[in-house]
């Protein structure tokens, strides 16, 4: 504004003349032309600071008219400066990115995005051409949030940040780090989406959700990558929406309680798997777009599947177009490699100290939360988060004054996340996928743990699969690998997992990892699976891995699906559906999973024989206790005695020896009856027949 009126400048390019007109048509002032590319000046007297006006622009082939994005106020406010410089800022989704709204009266978009060390930022896209000198953002000094209303545009528009960094160079074009969508890949734009205006049907299931105690409910999940679950004609990825149709109902029907998705988040490479996130606000384009994975979450809820997503904020590619040197500096990382940089993946460590960075992350989790109605969080990679020296060696990391090495701002970090997500969203499950033996991950936060809802029991799933993978004359030498799991089992509310990273690289499918003939192998596979169901903690289980893949897992390529044409493999699919099954109704298989009155064993040291049994309760004398042996020869034994609790008669509820799994039908004729015989501790006991390379199921029946 200066004395004789307000100065408008504009830069629209191909224009040969332009006048400044009001929003009712009336001219105000014809521009100068300043400078051949389309630069224009001029004095309006009668156009009063804050009033909306229009520029109307004139070449040969025509006349058209534009808002001029500097005539619109700012649209964020000094308070979101403060909460997000602050780090408190819970909702940056919502003021950040690109939003579709209406301002001043004008429908447009807000463009937001913070480069505090730019010196300029503009954005770009199909609708100026990709041109930075049409769209420059103006800098909100007490944040270092640059923004701009760019009107008369809307969804579907490929955009990225042309950024200059503060020694004045030209970075290269740069994706919107909180992008609701994207370009398929190898293309790498952001792209304009709305999140305000998804349907949702779940309500019945949210309020189930939000009922009792997570820990003493039956979770069994699956464990999916949705770009090679299946695929479509000439190998092309499935949509969300075709997924929605096949893989939904397939997983309901097998019997699980949760999917939960390998990283959706979007990534350029596809070997990454997903974590190796450019888009960490953005559902991949490989199936579809956001409205899409709504409408495949809101699908999963109405069949009363919970879904968790892999999520991994511990690290991130340097791509040109990501976050690597984002306005020209070490933004979201470390700038020294010792803290900054994971040899491991190649990729660079999120730095937790700076307020913004963590503010962004943790308004992450808030979103799949809350706009996908997500159901949990599993967390990648919390072991190289928790230590300043995972993963490197002397002289390769910077320790703490103190000389310890805890990562105490990635710490105080996953507690906010934890105390937030459990706070906010009733019923939701947090997982960490942790492999070191750091206390109280799953522990309340209030009590210095993590604040995790359950972690992954990876010392269990590596002794297990050892002892297994072990020829069974040799097993006895091995017998430890399967007791030594009940220790800690308790430590921690654990989920037992058979995850993807156990059927890649070279280590064989679960079933590839059985020794023996076919009958043997397919033998210990379903008395591997029936041990694991009947352990205490929650399970998980990689595709594939329910009908007895062969081959290891290829992400280029749907499942061996043909497979399940053959009897052997359809017995152990529908083992697995019944051990779902099994589990969800029978209380005392889940309702102590996370508390020592739930297990007591019965016989735990007949390495000899390779037998294990065990005793899982509901820890309330209405639940029916449940016996399991298994018994990992491939010799019939008779006349074995287990101790029980009770005398009477005990049903045999599940033999994974059955005919309809492929086994050879052995057993107990549906039921034993234990006699008040002391046995092993017990006031009771029976004589068993135990099938060779089987786990069998005993419930007590009351009279």
């Amino acid at each position: 504004m200066t004395d004789a009126g307000l100065a408008v400048r504009a830069f629209v390019p191909h224009a040969d003349s332009l006048a400044v007109v009001g929003v009712d048509d009336r001219l105000f002032v014809n521009l100068t032309r300043k400078h051949a590319h389309g630069f224009f000046e001029g004095l309006v007297p009668d156009l009063m600071p804050g009033k909306l006006y229009k520029l109307r622009a004139q070449n040969g082939g025509g006349m058209w008219e534009l808002y001029d994005p500097y005539a619109f106020p700012p649209v964020l406010g000094t308070l979101d400066d403060y909460l997000f410089a602050e780090g408190t800022h819970q909702r940056i989704f919502e003021r950040l990115g690109a939003h579709v709204v209406e301002h001043e009266g004008v429908p447009g978009v807000h463009f937001a995005v913070w480069a505090p060390n730019a010196r300029r930022v503009a954005v770009v896209g199909d609708f100026n051409s990709w041109d930075g000198r049409r769209h420059q953002m103006r800098l909100r000094r007490g944040s270092g949030v640059w923004e701009i209303f760019a009107p008369d545009i809307g969804e579907g528009i490929a955009y990225k940040y042309e950024i200059v960094g503060p020694q004045g160079e030209l970075l290269p074009l740069k994706a919107d780090p909180v992008g609701f969508s994207a370009e398929m890949r190898p293309s790498t734009a952001s792209v304009i989406a709305r999140i305000d205006n998804f349907t949702w049907n779940d309500a019945a299931h949210r309020e189930a959700r939000s009922t009792g105690d997570a820990r003493r409910k039956p979770m069994s999940v699956y464990e999916v990558h949705l770009g090679s679950w299946a695929r479509g004609e000439d190998n092309r990825f499935l949509t969300y929406d075709e997924l929605a149709d096949r893989l939904i109902p397939y997983v309901r029907d097998m019997g699980f309680t949760h999917m939960e998705l390998m990283p959706i988040t979007e990534h350029p490479l596809d070997a990454s798997w997903g974590y190796q996130p450019v888009g960490m606000f953005a559902p991949t384009r490989r199936f579809g777009d956001p409205a899409a994975f709504a409408r495949f979450v809101d699908r999963a809820h109405q069949y009363g599947l919970g879904v968790i997503l892999d999520w991994v904020p511990a690290h991130f590619p340097v791509d040109a177009h990501g976050l690597a040197r984002f306005d020209g500096t070490h933004l979201y990382d470390h700038a020294d490699p010792r803290r900054g940089f994971h040899p491991d993946w190649n990729t660079a460590i999120f730095n937790f100290s700076r307020n913004e960075v963590s503010a962004t992350l943790v308004s992450n989790a808030i979103y799949w939360l809350d706009v996908f109605h997500i159901d949990g969080l599993r967390v990648d990679a919390v072991a190289s988060m928790l230590y300043l020296d995972y993963s490197r060696k002397a002289g390769q990391w910077i320790a703490n004054e103190d000389g310890s090495n805890d990562n105490r701002e990635a710490v105080a970090f996953l507690r906010r996340v934890n105390e937030l997500a459990y706070a906010q969203f009733p019923g939701t499950a947090t997982i960490a996928e942790e492999s070191t033996a750091w206390s109280g991950v799953s522990a309340p936060t209030y009590m210095g743990g993590l604040g995790f809802g359950f972690k992954w029991n990876m010392g269990w799933m590596h002794d297990t699969l050892d002892y297994m993978s072990q020829e069974p004359v040799h097993r006895k030498w091995h017998h430890e690998r399967m007791t030594f799991g009940m220790v800690y089992a308790y430590t921690e509310n654990f989920m037992l997992p058979l995850s993807h990273d156990e059927v890649v690289h070279g280590k064989k499918s679960i079933l590839g990892r059985m020794p023996g003939d076919e009958w043997q192998r397919f033998a210990n596979l379903r008395a591997y699976y029936g041990f694991m169901w009947a352990q205490p903690g929650k399970k998980l289980l990689f595709m594939g891995q329910e009908f007895g893949q062969s081959a290891e897992w290829n992400f280029n390529q749907g499942l061996d699906w043909h497979l399940t044409e053959f009897a052997v493999h359809a017995g152990v699919q529908r083992l697995v559906r019944d051990l779902n099954q099994l589990y969800r109704i029978t209380l005392a298989l889940h309702r102590r999973d996370c508390e020592p009155e739930g297990f007591r064993w019965i016989v735990s040291d007949d390495a000899e024989q390779s037998v294990f049994a065990w005793l899982r309760e509901g820890g309330e004398d209405e639940i029916a206790p449940v016996a399991v042996v298994s018994h990992f020869t491939p010799v019939l034994r008779e006349g074995y005695r287990i101790g029980l609790p009770h005398a009477g008669r005990w049903r045999e509820i599940l033999n994974t020896d059955a005919g309809l799994y492929g086994g050879g039908n052995n057993g107990n004729g549906g039921a034993i009856l234990a006699e008040p015989v002391p046995s092993h501790g017990f006031p009771a006991s029976a004589v068993i027949t135990l099938p060779p390379l089987a786990t069998v199921y005993f419930e007590y029946e009351p009279e």
